[in-house]
């Protein structure tokens, strides 16, 4: 089982479903409403959890009326929630509108998320005794590379969704093993991921492709499923293929790939991560 430490955001989803998604200035009625806990960090670090691994969150949450049930939903899922720390303030939030195709638009205020802005000692202890480091950029950047350059200080693998997309110093690319990007992401970063040894980019329900710094490239196809909300695929996507990296990337995607498609096929990021039990039976079927 894999020690993984996921250096992160949590955020509560106010999420709505909608037939389509208004044009700018226009007001239409909704189909649903529903407060999920996600966050970028949270829900990599429950599919990480869910997908196998063994799995710490370092984060932080307000102290407002979403704290506890954000900090439960980690504890039920089986993260070590020791170094989630509570903050002034209120906790993260997204506002998520979902479309009657399974699309999503998201808005997010970090909150105490934004408050992540120096790691202890205790925090980066926790860091140097895992086997992966997975970060994103829902906290602020010089936090995650704080914690990727004490990662490979101490010999632990550097994964890094590099999500939502924004411009990333040569350090931080240098101190990253492993980048997961979507497409569009790919696009955006284009040559800074050239240093990165290992790219993952996924390609929606067409499954990833991963590229070696060797140049070599491995398909891996998708599943097809009914999608319903793809809130929280690429999160589950990143957590799952984190659990499974030490069986190599070819392995690690056939999981990551099963274990985003499912994600898909319900409404709301966090419950909507499947069990490693699920994962087994679509990817080996009676």
């Amino acid at each position: 089982m894999a020690r993984i430490v996921v250096v992160g955001s949590i955020n509560m989803d106010l999420v709505t479903t909608v037939g389509r998604r208004p044009e700018p200035g226009e007001t239409i009625s909704g189909e649903s409403f529903a407060l999920v806990p996600g966050g970028k960090g949270s829900n990599q670090a429950i599919a990480a959890r869910r997908g196998g691994g063994e799995v710490e969150f370092v984060g932080a949450v307000g102290d407002d009326v979403f704290a506890g049930e954000l900090a439960g939903v980690l504890g039920a899922a089986g993260v070590g929630v020791s170094r989630l720390r509570r903050v002034e303030g209120a906790s993260g939030v997204a506002a998520i509108v979902v479309d009657g195709g399974g699309e999503n638009s998201i808005i997010v205020v970090g909150g105490a998320n934004s408050r992540m802005t120096e790691l202890s000692s205790a925090d980066l202890e926790v860091i140097a005794g895992a086997d992966v480091l997975l970060c994103q950029l829902e906290i602020p950047v010089p936090t995650v590379l704080a914690a990727a350059e004490h990662a490979r200080a101490n010999g632990v693998t550097v994964v890094l969704n590099p999500s939502p997309v924004q411009e990333l110093s040569e350090r931080l690319w240098a101190a990253v093993d492993i980048a997961v990007v979507n497409e569009g992401e790919a696009a955006e970063f284009g040559a800074a991921l050239d240093v990165v040894p290992h790219v993952i980019t996924t390609l929606g329900a067409a499954g990833a492709v991963y590229r070696g710094l060797d140049g070599r490239k491995i398909p891996q196809a998708g599943i097809e499923v009914e999608v319903i909300d793809t809130t929280g695929a690429g999160d589950t996507f990143a957590g799952v293929l984190a659990a499974h990296w030490h069986e190599g990337p070819e392995a690690a995607m056939r999981w990551a790939c099963a274990a985003g498609a499912l994600a898909t096929t319900k409404l709301g990021a966090s419950v909507a991560i499947p069990e490693l039990a699920e994962i087994e039976r679509v990817l080996s079927p009676a």
